[in-house]
């Protein structure tokens, strides 16, 4: 599906081990539904790392992400604003994010990117 949205605001964090499974069912039950609410965003989508090999310059190579959290929420947004809004405000602190899972998280990474369109 192509990116609708303006910008791409990405976010990218670790979780203790322990903690995964609720990490996962909140972010999807809850954190991810109460942001999708807020006016200006388009969509978002989640990852996560998985084993990288590929072809490049004619040979097989194993590529190793050393530091590189292995989770990534991306969620399209129209302009920079909607990380501004209240509406955005309370979102992310609605719900068992704020108290049982981000406490838990670690090796947070936040970017803005434009989308460069035609």
């Amino acid at each position: 599906m192509p990116i609708s949205g303006n910008y791409l605001f990405i976010v990218s964090m670790d979780v203790a081990a322990d903690k995964e499974d609720l990490f996962n069912e909140v972010y999807d039950t809850e954190h991810v539904p109460l942001l999708s609410k807020v006016p200006g965003v388009v969509a978002v989508t989640r990852s996560k790392m998985v084993p990288l090999s590929m072809m490049l310059g004619g040979e097989k190579k194993t590529i190793v992400m050393e530091g590189e959290p292995v989770y990534q929420a991306i969620y399209e947004i129209d302009s920079p604003d909607v990380l501004m809004s209240d509406a955005w405000a309370k979102a992310g602190e609605t719900g068992r994010w704020p108290t049982e899972v981000r406490p838990h998280t670690k090796n947070r990474r936040h970017v803005l990117r434009k989308v460069m369109k035609d």
